[in-house]
């Protein structure tokens, strides 16, 4: 497992990494389209939909995504369109995860399907666009996920329990503590005072999103980076959800080692548009 784990690893950054700092941002934004199919695909297996339709699902979301990249919106700013999103994760992540299992099962199978591919949509175009902004703005958002997902694994191994009885969400994913999600916000509050600290020094010509918030005043950077760090776990938390109400332990396959593209992806599905919704306002 762990061979896989590396392998994987290594082969997905040898594709990412390249795409990331190329200086045409067309090779990361095509990228993130096949990954956001195969998120695709993956939601409709995960909510009972056979191959055909998982496939046809993979394609219309991949479709959707292309008419926005040809309408040109990638770069324009769409301030109503991130608030919507940003209403609509925080409203219903509360709401999904107050109910649990039970509230995601009574939603009507279309219905589920749908909001799949309206969230799936969002993360691309929101990615695609924070490349447009710049390389250095996207990984500082990526890294505050990532940052944020490592720092709450090993204060949550480490800590877990020491300081509170109850776990983070049991019924959803009981190996998540309320210490792991402190450690989370503490590791990434350091990243993005260092981070805007870099930017300072080496007058980088494209802010990363910790300077842009810091604009506004260091209680915005705090309360900005918080709150995107909790939403990632929120995030984490739903796809847990789903894959349980479905009785699966990953989201496919497609990824040896590391289980599947929605497994990778699950923070940063309400990460990316929220952060593309603080820049914009």
């Amino acid at each position: 497992m762990l061979k896989q784990r590396i392998i994987t690893a290594l082969a997905l950054l040898v594709c990412f990494l390249p795409a990331l700092f190329w200086h045409d941002p067309n090779p990361f934004c095509g990228l993130m389209l096949l990954l956001i199919s195969a998120g695709a695909w993956e939601w409709a297996r995960l909510n009972g939909y056979r191959q055909a339709v998982a496939v046809s699902v993979a394609l219309g979301c991949s479709g959707l995504c292309l008419i926005s990249w040809a309408l040109g919106w990638l770069n324009q700013q769409l301030p109503l369109l991130w608030l919507l999103a940003g209403v609509a994760w925080v409203l219903g992540g509360g709401w999904l995860l107050r109910g649990g299992i039970g509230a995601w099962s009574t939603l009507d199978r279309r219905l589920r399907l749908g909001m799949g591919i309206a969230v799936l949509w969002l993360a691309w175009l929101a990615a695609a666009q924070a490349r447009m902004i710049g390389a250095n703005f996207l990984l500082s958002v990526l890294c505050l996920v990532w940052v944020a997902d490592i720092s709450a694994y090993f204060s949550g191994r480490r800590l877990g329990g020491r300081f509170t009885t109850g776990k983070l969400a049991p019924s959803i994913s009981p190996g998540k503590t309320w210490e792991g999600v402190w450690g989370g916000l503490a590791g990434v509050l350091i990243v993005a005072l260092l981070w805007r600290w870099s930017d300072s020094h080496w007058a980088l010509s494209v802010p990363s999103l910790y300077t842009h918030l810091s604009q506004r005043g260091l209680a915005i950077l705090i309360v900005g980076v918080v709150f995107l760090a909790a939403m990632s776990v929120v995030g984490d938390l739903l796809e847990s959800l789903v894959k349980r109400s479905a009785g699966v332990k990953d989201s496919s396959g497609l990824l040896p080692g590391h289980g599947g593209v929605l497994d990778r992806l699950d923070a940063l599905l309400p990460a990316m548009p929220l952060a593309m919704m603080l820049f914009a306002y």
